[in-house]
């Protein structure tokens, strides 16, 4: 019976928006989103420029309020909820601009990440070793500050903070921008090890090689709602589908 039970609830998505609309001052930019993340898989959104996918992130953060519709975490409302009780159960959110603290170093932005830890010493050590495996520029520059790194290495940190904590959810909005190649692979390994670990990811990204090496799923959107959504390897095989939602060819 138990069993039963944690099978359906593993089978249920992790996140789940329902006819989300969102206005922000006299726009309106989301027209009844609905969008399916599976829990344990990378999720892609895909999309032209202006087609809505960083407004539904923010929707999802309760940065935005959705003025219609519903936002599921893990079965529960949290539509109506405030950001920091979004984020408590265990959501964390990179946005397109990353959001690091320049002034401070590598070292205090990661602190101030770890809400359980107040200095570097009180973050998990296990978990910190694991991140530097991932990412070796936030140990190198453990000491610096964060300004001072270049875009890539800024970005790795962005992820970094995001999971010094255990997530059960990562939503990153466009991780690959501006990014050379080598970095690129080493954020597509990052993402890949997280999966690995049970974290559920969902990705904002024009990168399409990218979302081609990485995503499980996908949903395209355009003018404001999901056009398609499917299996990411379906998408990618189909090169007229492609040029139908995306205007070009992956």
């Amino acid at each position: 019976m138990t069993t039963a039970t944690a099978h359906t609830d593993s089978a249920a998505p992790l996140l789940e928006l329902s006819g989300v609309h969102t206005h922000i001052a006299a726009y309106h930019i989301l027209h009844g989103v609905d969008l399916t993340v599976p829990r344990g898989e990378v999720t892609m959104l895909l999309g032209r420029n202006g087609a809505g996918k960083t407004t539904t992130l923010r929707t999802v953060m309760g940065l935005w309020r959705a003025s219609q519709g519903t936002v599921k975490f893990a079965g529960q409302d949290i539509t109506r909820l405030a950001t920091p009780q979004i984020a408590g159960f265990g959501i964390a959110y990179v946005p397109e601009t990353m959001g690091i603290f320049g002034d401070l170093t590598v070292r205090e932005n990661m602190v101030l990440a770890a809400r359980s830890a107040r200095t570097a010493a009180q973050i998990d050590a296990e978990r910190l070793a694991w991140i530097f495996r991932l990412f070796p520029a936030v140990e190198k520059f453990w000491n610096h500050p964060a300004g001072k790194l270049s875009g890539g290495q800024k970005q790795m940190l962005a992820v970094a903070r995001a999971i010094v904590e255990p997530r059960e959810l990562l939503i990153v909005d466009e991780p690959s921008k501006g990014l050379a190649p080598a970095i690129i692979n080493n954020m597509i390994d990052a993402f890949d090890q997280l999966k690995k670990r049970g974290v559920t990811i969902l990705l904002v990204e024009q990168n399409i090689n990218f979302a081609k090496r990485l995503g499980d799923n996908v949903a395209v959107m355009d003018n404001g709602v999901v056009v398609h959504a499917g299996r990411m390897q379906a998408l990618a095989q189909d090169e007229a589908l492609q040029r139908s939602l995306l205007g070009l060819a992956l």
